[in-house]
């Protein structure tokens, strides 16, 4: 798979995350190779950098204070 798509997918399903439990990278990653693509942690916490997407702590930190607003 290219790199283009494979961000697209991390986008996808981050994207789809249940706002209040937000999806780790190793969470993330297993999705992924469960569809058949063998990639590394590292590289979707790469890729989600690159899209401009917060870490999962971060995500989660965001959503609490989107519940107070």
């Amino acid at each position: 798979a290219s790199a283009a798509s494979v961000r697209n997918m991390v986008k996808k399903i981050i994207s789809q995350e249940v706002p209040n439990k937000p999806l780790s990278d190793e969470a993330i990653t297993k999705m992924i190779s469960e569809q058949g693509i063998d990639l590394a942690r590292r590289t979707v916490a790469k890729y989600r950098e690159m899209l401009n997407i917060p870490s999962s702590s971060q995500r989660r930190m965001q959503a609490r204070l989107s519940e107070f607003r």
